[in-house]
Order: C-alpha cells, then structure tokens, then sequence
C-alpha cells in the first residue's frame, strides 16, 4: 500500500548544490520519491550531467547554472523555475565549501567568502524562494548544517561558524514562516566521507578519530541521507518544523564508546 504522504509526486523540488556530494545524491533521492527535480550549480557541465540523472528516473528537470553568492543568479533561477514548472514545492540547499586553517592564521577574505556561500547564501535563497512559498501558503525548505553546529572540529571556524548559523537561520526562518504553511527544517548529517572533505579524512589522525566516535565504527554512506530528506520534503513532515534531524550513526549520543 506504501504511505501515500511520502509519496513526492506532483511537487517541484529545486537543490541548490545538487551538482555533486550530499546535493547531487539528495537531488535524485528526492527524483526517485516522485518529484520533477532542478539540480543546480555554478558549473555547467555538472549541472547538465546532475540534470542527465534525473530525467534517466523519468522526472522532469531543468539545466540552468546557479551561484548562491549572486543574487540576481539566484532570482533567475526562481523565476525560470516557476516559468517552466509553475511553482517550487521544495528548496534545498546544499552549496557549501571549507577550508581546514588554524584561526590564527585565518583570513578576514576567506572568513567571508566561507560565511558568503554557507550562510548568505542560504539566506538569499530562502528569501528569495521562500517569498513565493509563502505567497503560495506551502513550502518544505531543507537546510544542511553539520555536526559543527553543535561540536567543535579542530581549524575549521569558518566553517563551523556558518554550520551553527545555518542551524539558527533555519529555526528563525521556521518561526516566522509557519503560519504560512512553509516548513523549514535542516538535516544535520554526519562524517559522510565526499570530495569536500575527502582529504581531510583519509588516512588521517582526524579521520580516524571520527571513527572512534561514530558508534557504528564507519562513514555515512551518502544515500542514508535520502530517507530523512524526503520525509522532511514531504507531506508527512506537515507538523515539523524548526527541527534539525541528525543522521550521524550516533557521534552526537556518543561519550564513550567501550
């Protein structure tokens, strides 16, 4: 019989981000849920593969660039969107970088691109889909915010500073916006080895660290991600919002672990 309030069909959900990473395994989760999905970045060969892979799961798409730290980029992309769709049910965000520096040595210029992309970035799309959403009386927005939301990770303060404001971001957005029936939620994955952060943990003292701290003793595997996000994204989660859902195979429960 299936559980008809998961099912995304009929929605539109647009991941910014969704190129490659969590943002590209998320986009074609939510695709194989039901939804016409619109990966999007700032490359446009990822863009055009990310949008090859969802309209090989038989939804509908749209290849068009996006780079969150542009304002205008992100209007454009709302307007084509509802242009050719008509409405966006769903915004992801995904579009995130880092820069593993100890603070001392931390750049005011790196401190801001980090903070422009993580957080601004988060805002200007919230603000600018969340504006239609709200006019709509319906949306599911789904943030990213990390383990650094909560913990502290050794020479990433930028990043982490973002992550912990993305998390508050999304509970404020969650406040103002629910009785108008949009939905604002963040996931909160944990270590999930990608290209972002391949480096910092292979073969590493911090990446075995994070090992010795996950209780289930591995990485997350990008697609333990997918169920969270479309219970979030759909209609199921009508009465949640505001909330971080952590999916981190129990680090954040963890204080010892033998």
């Amino acid at each position: 019989m299936g559980y008809p309030e998961l099912d995304l069909n009929s929605k539109t959900a647009v991941v910014i981000g969704g190129t490659s990473g969590i943002g590209l395994t998320l986009a074609k989760g939510l695709a194989r849920a039901g939804a016409d999905v619109i990966p999007t970045g700032r490359r446009q060969n990822l863009v055009q593969d990310a949008v090859c892979e969802i309209t090989k799961t038989g939804r509908k798409s749209l290849a068009i660039e996006c780079d969150v730290a542009d304002r205008v980029s992100v209007e454009t992309l709302c307007e084509r969107v509802h242009a050719e769709f008509g409405k966006a049910d769903i915004l992801v965000n995904c579009a995130g970088i880092t820069q593993r520096t100890p603070t001392l040595q931390q750049s005011e210029a790196d401190w801001n691109r980090i903070l422009d992309t993580n957080l601004t970035g988060t805002l200007r799309s919230c603000q600018i889909f969340g504006n239609k959403m709200v006019e709509r009386q319906y949306g599911r927005i789904l943030n990213i915010a990390s383990l650094t939301s909560r913990v502290a990770f050794y020479e990433v303060a930028a990043y982490a500073a973002s992550k912990a404001a993305v998390a508050s971001l999304t509970k404020s957005l969650a406040v103002e916006w629910a009785r108008y029936g949009v939905c604002v939620n963040a996931l909160v994955p944990g270590v999930f080895r990608t290209a972002l952060n391949a480096e910092m943990l292979d073969g590493t003292g911090r990446g075995r660290e994070c090992l010795m701290r996950t209780p289930m003793g591995r990485f997350g595997d990008l697609e333990e991600l997918v169920g969270a996000a479309v219970f979030l994204a759909s209609d199921a989660a009508s009465f949640v919002t505001g909330h971080l859902l952590v999916v981190d195979g129990g680090f954040l429960a963890s204080g010892t672990n033998q």
